[in-house]
């Protein structure tokens, strides 16, 4: 059973404005340029036109949410550092401190950190908890399914609040000890792939550490014989609260014909959730780089998405996802601004045959 936001928000989730992208691509063959010259910026413009629903596209309002939770898989000795890492990064986003906190100051995009399930309360950061942090997966479920109903409604609310804010664009991020291994354990099961191909180090784990890791996510599958077919069950039994809120995040961009930035593997692992619960949620999503965990380009594969950004990048936060505005900056301003072959005297490009 599902709750009531989570079945209104998959109903509203429809396919993108075909009319709107049609006229943005004949907007930018009649830029007095090569065809096709700014390669997957165009195609991302166009994109951008058939989730907005015209051809007017805009990004001025950027923001990223960065989900924060707490993972009990940790007990399995799974990461470099304890709990309380995540907490202190999370007001760490607040002071312009973190990494992609200052990212976020250099591109002019507002960072809104979530606790969805921190294992202690701080002052400042923005409260929606489901609980303090998940269960230990190994042994148990992360979650009960009714949690995680909960957690991915959170996320669907959050993006609803942000579209009555007046943003246009959302980056996805996330911080939480332990969620590399909370989204291999998720890659594994809805990609039927072996639990080494898709675990890496995460944040800096021993080779000692790494056999730790895929170990403790074995035996969480086979304790929870997670379904394939049920992504929420999945989702459930071997995911994280970060994961859910993002992946409602997704879902509630979608719902209300906002574009939503895919970040990295943990952000990955939550759009590819997203997927399995509405295949039609892809089309609302941007691919901001490949990460450099072992499943980055599978879970891209799987999106069916190309990243735009190829650095090696593996930090989280939203990271990537922040990177990819700039770019998008320029490309909508070419759409915009560009000189048309009608203000010209250069003749009009015609495809080749």
């Amino acid at each position: 059973m599902t709750g009531d936001l989570l079945k209104k928000t998959l109903a509203a989730i429809e396919a993108p404005d075909e009319a709107a992208m049609a006229e943005a691509a004949n907007r930018w063959r009649n830029k007095a340029k090569p065809l096709n010259s700014m390669g997957r910026l165009e195609k991302v413009v166009i994109q951008l036109a058939g989730i907005q629903k015209t051809a007017d596209v805009k990004i001025d309002k950027k923001g990223l949410v960065i989900m924060c939770a707490d993972n009990g898989i940790v007990e399995e000795g799974v990461t470099q550092s304890g709990q309380d890492v995540t907490a202190t990064v999370a007001e760490n986003f607040l002071d312009c401190r973190s990494c992609v906190a200052v990212m976020c100051r250099e591109c002019g995009a507002d960072v809104r950190p979530i606790d969805i399930g921190m294992a202690v309360d701080t002052p400042r950061v923005e409260k929606h908890k489901v609980a303090y942090g998940t269960k230990n997966l190994a042994k148990e479920p992360a979650m009960s399914r009714e949690e995680a109903i909960k957690a991915l409604e959170i996320g669907i609310s959050l993006a609803m609040d942000m579209k009555e804010k007046g943003y246009d664009i959302i980056a996805t991020g996330e911080m939480g000890i332990g969620n590399t291994s909370t989204s291999s354990a998720l890659t594994a099961v809805f990609l039927d792939c072996p639990v080494e191909d898709v675990t890496g180090r995460g944040a800096g784990l021993s080779g000692e550490g790494l056999v730790r890791k895929i170990n403790a996510i074995k035996r969480g599958i086979a304790v929870n014989k997670p379904d394939p077919t049920d992504p929420i069950d999945v989702l459930a039994k071997m995911g994280g609260f970060d994961i859910a809120g993002m992946a409602g995040l997704f879902l509630g961009c979608a719902a209300c014909h906002m574009p939503c930035v895919v970040d990295g593997f943990v952000s990955g692992a939550a759009a590819l959730t997203a997927l399995r619960i509405c295949p039609e949620v892809t089309h609302y999503m941007l691919a901001s780089h490949v990460s450099a965990e072992p499943a980055g380009r599978m879970i891209l594969d799987a999106l069916g998405k190309q990243p735009f950004i190829t650095c090696d990048m593996c930090v989280g936060e939203g990271t990537g996802a922040v990177a990819l505005f700039p770019l998008l900056n320029m490309g909508l301003a070419v759409y915009r601004d560009m000189i048309s072959f009608a203000q010209t005297e250069i003749g009009y490009y015609v495809p080749l045959k």
